[in-house]
Parts: structure tokens; sequence; C-alpha cells
């Protein structure tokens, strides 16, 4: 009988441990409520996947479970925070969970800074923030405004009855920003631009499709083929930057600062190529929706052609001085940011055992920043749909929490650190489009907007454009 009862108690307790071991779910250390793994392999991707996105995933959890919450990333317990005061609460942590990034290694490199945590991260980031300083910002305003002028120059040519394919108008004017202003370099010939444009959708495209599906393609499956060759061509194109910005000796740009820190070619063009993609894809869905936005909503056009001519009068540029007068124009952009969660999430960690919101978060947890959530949270932005630039008016935002709109995230000194510029970037060119044109939408088309690690537009956006009187 002694034998049966130690036995039982042995094979408990061995049927406990391979519990433990093999289901996830009872390895969660914490009380933050949330979700069993929907399998032990995959944790809750399908989920995630079912959902549409991680952000919309990241919706309907939080409507569950309330403003923390928990779920399996695969085999990892991820924590997600959705309020202002939790915000605050992580505000100053800097470490990035890689895990949740790694499906974009393929196109920007295992040693791009997006990667590179702790004191070598916060150097290479301190050392490249130099470009985005005020007084390197300020130098950029000719050559955004010459970028927008040959906008205008060509859309002066379209007649009431031309389609204009918005989102891949806003591609090439971000690119040639981009390159223009932190790489030193403008590419005037457009069939290069599209072949960018093209390699970088192709990678961009394969990595989206990563974020909520599991499956990795094989080595020769024609995914991955699509996607080497892709990045390829831009590593390649990269190079020639660096080559030729190398011989010509001079400058203060983000393609100096890395050069100028780094000796190793590969973390060089890893940089070069987080930086560019951030610069271009970001701002170049930014005025995407901006101008969907504005065509959509006729009054709120006209209130910003108003400001646009009362502040800029008989000049045909921004400047700035004139910049910071046009308030409306910024919150014009806050809004758009807001309404169509142009960033959606980002996320950190820390490697020791924290606290937030009265739960204890284990060491090494990737903890989600669901900056989504908050902007479309109806307690903090009532009719969070409607799109309503006077939200941001100075006395309607007097008694928000800053952490409320973090559109650009806001931890650990981490946050993107080209925000003034897109800002800057945006506000010339739609100042100088409002100024001549009036913007509206062919056949009343609907954006339906695909929410990755930027959100964008499912189909292109075709606008029409009448010149103003």
């Amino acid at each position: 009988m002694l034998d049966f009862v130690i036995f039982a108690v042995t094979f408990l307790a061995v049927l406990l441990i391979a519990i433990i071991w093999i289901y996830p779910s009872s390895k969660k250390v914490t009380t933050i409520p949330g979700l069993d793994p929907s399998t032990t392999e995959d944790g809750n991707l399908s989920d995630i996947a079912r959902a549409g996105s991680l952000h919309e995933f990241l919706v309907e959890t939080h409507a569950r479970f309330g403003p923390i919450t928990g779920f399996w990333w695969g085999q990892v317990y991820v924590v997600s925070i959705a309020s202002p005061e939790l915000f605050k609460a992580h505000a100053n942590v800097f470490d990035k969970p890689s895990e949740l990034f790694k499906l974009y290694e393929p196109l920007i490199g295992p040693l791009s800074i997006q990667y590179t945590n702790g004191s070598e991260g916060r150097k290479r980031r301190q050392f490249y923030d130099h470009s985005f300083e005020h007084d390197q910002l300020i130098t950029n305003y000719e050559h955004f405004q010459k970028i927008s002028h040959s906008v205008e120059k060509s859309w002066s040519h379209k007649t009431e009855h031309d389609h204009i394919p918005l989102s891949e108008e806003m591609f090439k004017y971000s690119i040639k920003a981009a390159l223009l202003t932190l790489v030193g370099e403008s590419f005037n010939d457009e069939k290069l631009l599209l072949s960018i444009r093209n390699a970088y959708d192709k990678a961009w495209g394969e990595m989206e499709h990563r974020l909520t599906d599991p499956v990795v393609p094989s080595e020769n499956s024609p995914r991955t083929k699509q996607l080497d060759e892709a990045v390829n061509y831009l590593k390649s194109t990269v190079k020639k930057i660096v080559d030729l910005r190398a011989a010509q000796k001079k400058g203060h740009l983000l393609l100096d600062e890395i050069v100028q820190l780094n000796t190793s070619e590969e973390i060089i063009s890893s940089d070069i190529i987080t930086y560019l993609v951030e610069a271009f894809h970001t701002t170049a869905n930014l005025l995407t929706w901006s101008i969907y936005f504005l065509a959509t909503h006729k009054d709120i056009q006209t209130k910003l052609y108003s400001e646009i001519v009362k502040v800029l009068g008989d000049k045909d540029e921004v400047d700035n001085k004139t910049y910071g007068q046009l308030s409306y124009l910024n919150q014009v952009i806050n809004e758009t940011l807001r309404c169509a969660v142009i960033t959606p999430w980002t996320a950190r960690c820390q490697d020791f055992d924290t606290e937030l919101g009265g739960h204890k978060v284990p060491k090494n947890t990737p903890v989600i920043q669901a900056l989504g959530v908050v902007l479309q949270d109806e307690t903090l932005w009532p009719l969070p749909n409607k799109f309503d630039p006077d939200r941001f008016s100075v006395e309607q935002s007097k008694n928000r929490s800053p952490y409320a709109f973090s559109p650009f995230g806001f931890a650990g000194k981490r946050k993107c650190p080209g925000y003034k510029f897109a800002y800057m970037e945006s506000s010339v060119l739609l100042s100088t489009l409002i100024r001549r044109f009036e913007f509206s939408l062919c056949d009343d088309q609907v954006a339906q907007p695909v929410y990755g690690l930027v959100t964008h537009p499912l189909d292109e956006v075709w606008v029409k454009v009448s010149k103003r009187k």
C-alpha cells in the first residue's frame, strides 16, 4: 500500500512538472489578466492573424481585460499596456525586445540600431540624434520646399478629370526628401525612384506578411527569393550613396554621423536602411492619410487654406518663422496621426523584475506599448473615429495627459528621432499643395486601413485636384 502511495505521489509530481514544462500558460508568474495560449507552439499568433493585425488584436484584448493584459507571442509571454498612466510608469525604459521586431531583420539587418540595447544602443542613438537637432533641421526647409514645388508643378498640369495616385506620389516625395536631407543625394530619375519604391514594397510586404503568419517560407521559395533580391538592391543602392558621400568629404548629415561613429560596413548599411525606411515610410503614409482626410472634409480643408494664406501672405514658402505659426496645420497633422493610427505600437523590456499597474512583470518580459489603442480610446477621445483637428486646440488639450497622444512613442529617450523631421516635411508639402489646389476623392472611395508596423491604405487612394482661383 505504501509503495502504491509513493508511486501515486511520484507520478503526480512528474505529471505536474510535465504540464508546467509543456504548457506555457502554467509558467506565467504574474497576476496580469489575459489570454492563455491557443496552441503550445504558436501561443496566440493565430489569434492575432484572425484579428487581422496586432493592433486590432490589442484593441480586442484590452477591451476584454483592461489597460494591462498579457498573451503569448509563440513561446514568449508578452505584456501589453494601454493607458496614459501606465505609459508614464514605463517612460524611462530604453531597451527593446528583439524578438518582437525579429521579423524585420532580413530588411534592416541583425546589427541595426533597432536591435541594439544597453550602452551601445544609447551611444549610437545619442550620436545620430545630432542630425535631428534644431540647427540641422532648419537647413531642411529649402530642400523640402524645392521638392514640394516640383510636386506642385507636376500637379498643375493635371485637369479636374485626371486621377492622381496619392500613395505613389507621397512615397516619391518622401523618398526624395529623405535621400536629399539625410544622406545627401537626391534621385531625380523617376525610373530609379520607382525601382527603389518597388524593391522596398516587396521587402516590406514580406515583413508585414510575417507579422501575422508564423510560418517563414523556405530559402528556395519564390517569396524568399523576391525578398533577397529586393534587399540586395537596397543594400547596393545604399553602398553607392555611402561611396559618393565619402568622395565629397563634407557635411553633418545623418549618413555622415553614422559613418563617423562606425567602422563596420554592415552596421553602416543596416543603420542607414533603418533610418531611411522609418523616414520615408512613416512620412509617406502620414501625408497620404492627411490628404485623404482633407479631401473628405472640405470644411477642414477650407479652414486650413485660410490659415495658410493668412500666415504666409504673399510668400510661397514656409520658413522657420512661419512654420511655428501654422497652428491649425499642426492640429490637422496631429489628428491624422491619431485617427489613422499611423504607428500602432512599439515595445520595451527590462532585465530585472518590475511592477506595472500593481502587477509583477518578470525580467526580460516584452512590454508592448499599445499606442494605437490609447489613440482611439473613447474615454480620452470622444467619437474616436471622427476626424476632428479641433481636438488639438489649446483649449481642448490643456487638461489632457501628454501620454494620451504619443504617436511616435515616448520611452527611454528612444522616441522616434525623426518626429520633428516628419512634422516639418509634411507641413511644407501640405502648405504648398493646399495653397494651390483643392483636393477631392475619385468616385467617393473609402480607404481601408491596414495596420502593420505603420498603417497604410489597403488600396491606392486616387484624388483629383482643382486649381484655386
